[in-house]
Protein backbone atom coordinates (compact mmCIF):
# COMPACT_ATOMS: atom_id res chain seq x y z
CA UNK A 1 0.00 0.00 0.00
CA UNK A 2 1.28 3.28 -0.94
CA UNK A 3 2.03 6.02 2.18
CA UNK A 4 0.28 8.69 1.67
CA UNK A 5 1.35 12.68 1.86
CA UNK A 6 -0.81 15.53 2.04
CA UNK A 7 1.14 19.13 0.33
CA UNK A 8 -1.14 22.21 1.17
CA UNK A 9 -0.83 25.01 -1.41
CA UNK A 10 0.04 22.53 -4.21
CA UNK A 11 -1.45 24.49 -7.17
CA UNK A 12 2.45 25.56 -8.17
CA UNK A 13 5.67 26.47 -7.49
CA UNK A 14 6.98 24.84 -4.31
CA UNK A 15 4.27 23.08 -3.11
CA UNK A 16 3.63 21.30 -7.00
CA UNK A 17 6.92 20.31 -7.13
CA UNK A 18 7.12 18.45 -3.86
CA UNK A 19 3.49 17.07 -4.72
CA UNK A 20 5.77 15.72 -8.03
CA UNK A 21 8.51 14.63 -6.31
CA UNK A 22 6.66 12.11 -3.68
CA UNK A 23 4.34 10.76 -6.38
CA UNK A 24 7.60 9.71 -8.35
CA UNK A 25 8.48 8.31 -4.97
CA UNK A 26 5.30 5.88 -4.87
CA UNK A 27 3.19 8.35 -2.80
CA UNK A 28 -0.79 8.41 -3.10
CA UNK A 29 -0.48 12.09 -3.26
CA UNK A 30 -3.44 14.91 -2.06
CA UNK A 31 -3.09 17.90 -3.36
CA UNK A 32 -4.52 21.16 -2.18
CA UNK A 33 -5.45 24.98 -3.56
CA UNK A 34 -7.67 27.70 -2.36
CA UNK A 35 -10.04 27.04 -5.17
CA UNK A 36 -10.25 24.84 -8.64
CA UNK A 37 -8.30 25.97 -11.17
CA UNK A 38 -6.57 24.24 -14.41
CA UNK A 39 -3.28 24.19 -12.22
CA UNK A 40 -4.88 21.64 -9.97
CA UNK A 41 -6.55 19.56 -12.50
CA UNK A 42 -3.30 19.59 -14.36
CA UNK A 43 -1.05 18.29 -11.44
CA UNK A 44 -3.86 15.88 -10.48
CA UNK A 45 -3.72 14.28 -14.20
CA UNK A 46 -0.06 14.41 -13.89
CA UNK A 47 0.38 12.55 -10.56
CA UNK A 48 -2.36 10.43 -11.61
CA UNK A 49 -0.16 9.40 -14.95
CA UNK A 50 2.57 8.15 -12.87
CA UNK A 51 -0.29 5.34 -11.73
CA UNK A 52 -0.15 6.56 -8.44
CA UNK A 53 -3.49 7.62 -6.27
CA UNK A 54 -4.32 11.46 -6.32
CA UNK A 55 -6.68 13.57 -4.17
CA UNK A 56 -7.27 16.96 -5.20
CA UNK A 57 -8.99 19.32 -2.54
CA UNK A 58 -9.95 22.66 -3.32
CA UNK A 59 -10.79 25.00 -0.37
CA UNK A 60 -9.49 27.86 2.10
CA UNK A 61 -7.71 25.45 4.71
CA UNK A 62 -7.45 28.37 6.91
CA UNK A 63 -10.86 28.05 7.64
CA UNK A 64 -10.89 24.60 9.98
CA UNK A 65 -14.30 23.34 8.66
CA UNK A 66 -12.78 23.11 5.56
CA UNK A 67 -9.70 21.33 6.54
CA UNK A 68 -12.65 18.74 8.73
CA UNK A 69 -13.62 18.72 5.42
CA UNK A 70 -10.51 17.52 3.55
CA UNK A 71 -9.57 15.09 6.34
CA UNK A 72 -13.10 13.44 6.16
CA UNK A 73 -12.07 13.16 2.34
CA UNK A 74 -8.39 11.33 3.11
CA UNK A 75 -9.66 9.34 5.94
CA UNK A 76 -12.25 7.69 3.18
CA UNK A 77 -10.06 7.73 0.71
CA UNK A 78 -7.13 6.39 2.11
CA UNK A 79 -8.00 5.56 5.71
CA UNK A 80 -4.35 6.84 6.58
CA UNK A 81 -1.98 9.62 6.45
CA UNK A 82 1.91 9.39 6.89
CA UNK A 83 3.25 12.96 5.96
CA UNK A 84 1.71 16.51 5.91
CA UNK A 85 3.76 19.46 4.19
CA UNK A 86 2.47 22.87 5.12
CA UNK A 87 3.11 24.68 2.53
CA UNK A 88 0.11 27.50 1.53
CA UNK A 89 1.63 30.69 1.86
CA UNK A 90 1.30 34.47 0.64
CA UNK A 91 3.62 36.97 0.58
CA UNK A 92 2.86 41.05 0.96
CA UNK A 93 5.55 43.81 0.37
CA UNK A 94 4.89 46.76 1.72
CA UNK A 95 5.26 49.11 4.50
CA UNK A 96 3.99 48.01 7.91
CA UNK A 97 1.75 50.89 8.65
CA UNK A 98 0.53 51.02 4.77
CA UNK A 99 -1.16 47.98 5.38
CA UNK A 100 -4.91 47.67 6.51
CA UNK A 101 -6.15 44.90 9.11
CA UNK A 102 -8.01 43.21 6.52
CA UNK A 103 -4.52 42.49 4.84
CA UNK A 104 -2.66 41.46 7.84
CA UNK A 105 -5.31 39.10 9.27
CA UNK A 106 -5.21 37.36 5.31
CA UNK A 107 -1.56 36.87 5.82
CA UNK A 108 -1.94 35.20 9.48
CA UNK A 109 -5.04 33.01 8.43
CA UNK A 110 -3.41 31.70 5.59
CA UNK A 111 0.13 31.32 6.31
CA UNK A 112 -0.14 30.17 10.24
CA UNK A 113 -3.75 29.64 11.56
CA UNK A 114 -3.89 27.00 8.24
CA UNK A 115 -0.47 25.13 9.72
CA UNK A 116 -2.52 25.02 13.20
CA UNK A 117 -5.69 23.74 11.16
CA UNK A 118 -3.95 20.92 9.58
CA UNK A 119 -1.53 19.98 12.49
CA UNK A 120 -4.56 20.08 15.09
CA UNK A 121 -6.18 17.03 12.41
CA UNK A 122 -3.04 15.31 11.42
CA UNK A 123 -1.58 15.01 14.83
CA UNK A 124 -4.63 12.44 15.90
CA UNK A 125 -4.06 10.05 12.94
CA UNK A 126 -0.18 10.65 13.51
CA UNK A 127 0.00 9.43 17.52
CA UNK A 128 -2.65 6.46 16.93
CA UNK A 129 -0.50 4.62 15.19
CA UNK A 130 3.05 6.37 16.23
CA UNK A 131 4.39 7.39 13.39
CA UNK A 132 4.03 10.58 10.85
CA UNK A 133 6.08 13.45 9.39
CA UNK A 134 5.38 16.95 9.99
CA UNK A 135 7.32 19.65 7.49
CA UNK A 136 6.76 22.97 7.72
CA UNK A 137 7.24 25.05 4.42
CA UNK A 138 9.24 28.90 6.31
CA UNK A 139 10.99 31.12 5.14
CA UNK A 140 14.93 32.95 6.17
CA UNK A 141 12.66 36.14 7.28
CA UNK A 142 11.21 34.13 9.78
CA UNK A 143 14.52 33.47 11.23
CA UNK A 144 15.91 37.45 10.90
CA UNK A 145 12.67 39.31 9.55
CA UNK A 146 12.79 41.79 6.28
CA UNK A 147 12.36 45.15 5.97
CA UNK A 148 8.81 45.73 4.43
CA UNK A 149 7.86 42.43 4.80
CA UNK A 150 6.52 42.76 8.62
CA UNK A 151 3.68 40.80 8.99
CA UNK A 152 5.33 38.30 6.67
CA UNK A 153 7.99 37.57 8.68
CA UNK A 154 6.01 37.52 12.30
CA UNK A 155 3.85 34.51 10.50
CA UNK A 156 6.81 33.17 9.18
CA UNK A 157 8.47 33.29 12.95
CA UNK A 158 5.33 32.00 14.39
CA UNK A 159 5.90 29.09 12.24
CA UNK A 160 9.26 28.80 13.20
CA UNK A 161 8.29 28.61 17.19
CA UNK A 162 5.47 26.18 16.82
CA UNK A 163 7.39 23.74 14.95
CA UNK A 164 9.74 23.25 17.61
CA UNK A 165 7.24 23.88 20.44
CA UNK A 166 5.34 21.05 18.53
CA UNK A 167 8.21 18.47 18.00
CA UNK A 168 8.75 18.39 21.86
CA UNK A 169 5.03 17.77 22.49
CA UNK A 170 5.46 14.81 19.86
CA UNK A 171 9.03 13.34 20.13
CA UNK A 172 7.72 10.61 22.80
CA UNK A 173 5.25 9.50 20.34
CA UNK A 174 8.14 9.09 17.27
CA UNK A 175 6.57 11.82 14.98
CA UNK A 176 9.43 14.62 13.78
CA UNK A 177 8.30 17.72 13.29
CA UNK A 178 10.68 19.92 11.36
CA UNK A 179 10.97 23.54 9.30
CA UNK A 180 13.02 24.27 5.88
CA UNK A 181 13.53 28.02 6.31
CA UNK A 182 13.88 28.89 2.24
CA UNK A 183 15.81 31.54 0.65
CA UNK A 184 15.45 33.16 -2.51
CA UNK A 185 13.47 30.13 -4.53
CA UNK A 186 12.65 30.90 -8.11
CA UNK A 187 8.87 30.58 -8.43
CA UNK A 188 5.99 33.13 -9.43
CA UNK A 189 6.37 34.86 -6.32
CA UNK A 190 9.05 36.09 -7.17
CA UNK A 191 7.99 37.41 -10.67
CA UNK A 192 6.92 41.02 -9.14
CA UNK A 193 11.15 41.69 -9.25
CA UNK A 194 12.31 43.12 -12.38
CA UNK A 195 15.44 41.04 -14.48
CA UNK A 196 17.98 43.37 -12.87
CA UNK A 197 16.22 43.07 -9.37
CA UNK A 198 16.60 39.34 -9.55
CA UNK A 199 20.47 39.62 -11.09
CA UNK A 200 21.18 42.02 -8.00
CA UNK A 201 19.72 39.53 -5.68
CA UNK A 202 21.42 36.58 -7.18
CA UNK A 203 24.78 38.44 -6.59
CA UNK A 204 24.25 38.49 -3.02
CA UNK A 205 24.01 35.07 -2.74
CA UNK A 206 27.26 33.07 -2.17
CA UNK A 207 25.76 30.18 -4.50
CA UNK A 208 24.60 33.01 -6.83
CA UNK A 209 21.88 31.85 -8.25
CA UNK A 210 18.09 30.94 -6.82
CA UNK A 211 17.41 27.54 -5.68
CA UNK A 212 14.74 25.64 -8.02
CA UNK A 213 12.16 24.37 -6.64
CA UNK A 214 13.33 20.63 -7.97
CA UNK A 215 15.79 21.35 -4.92
CA UNK A 216 13.56 22.06 -2.28
CA UNK A 217 11.75 19.24 -3.48
CA UNK A 218 14.40 16.97 -3.00
CA UNK A 219 15.77 18.64 0.04
CA UNK A 220 11.59 18.11 1.83
CA UNK A 221 11.65 14.49 0.77
CA UNK A 222 14.75 13.26 2.37
CA UNK A 223 14.15 15.07 5.14
CA UNK A 224 10.50 13.29 5.51
CA UNK A 225 12.77 10.01 4.84
CA UNK A 226 15.21 10.31 6.83
CA UNK A 227 15.91 9.54 10.97
CA UNK A 228 13.18 10.03 13.39
CA UNK A 229 15.75 11.31 15.53
CA UNK A 230 15.97 14.87 13.61
CA UNK A 231 13.43 16.93 14.71
CA UNK A 232 12.37 20.59 16.31
CA UNK A 233 14.49 21.97 13.58
CA UNK A 234 14.34 24.63 11.41
CA UNK A 235 16.87 24.07 8.41
CA UNK A 236 18.21 27.02 6.72
CA UNK A 237 17.51 26.47 2.24
CA UNK A 238 19.58 29.98 1.29
CA UNK A 239 22.26 28.85 -0.37
CA UNK A 240 24.55 30.44 2.31
CA UNK A 241 22.87 33.42 1.83
CA UNK A 242 21.54 34.90 5.40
Amino acid sequence: MNKVALITGSSRGIGRAIALKFAKEDYAVIINGSKESKQLDSLQEEILSLSVPCLKFAGDISDYHVVETLFKEINCQFGRLDVLINNAGVSHIGLFTDMTPEEWTRLLQINFVSVLNTCHLAVPMFVSKKSGRILNISSVWGNCGASCEAVYSGTKGAINSFTKALAKELAPSNIPVNALACGVINTEMNQCFSDEEREALCEEIPMGRMATTEEVADTVFRLCEGSAYLTGQVITFDGGWI
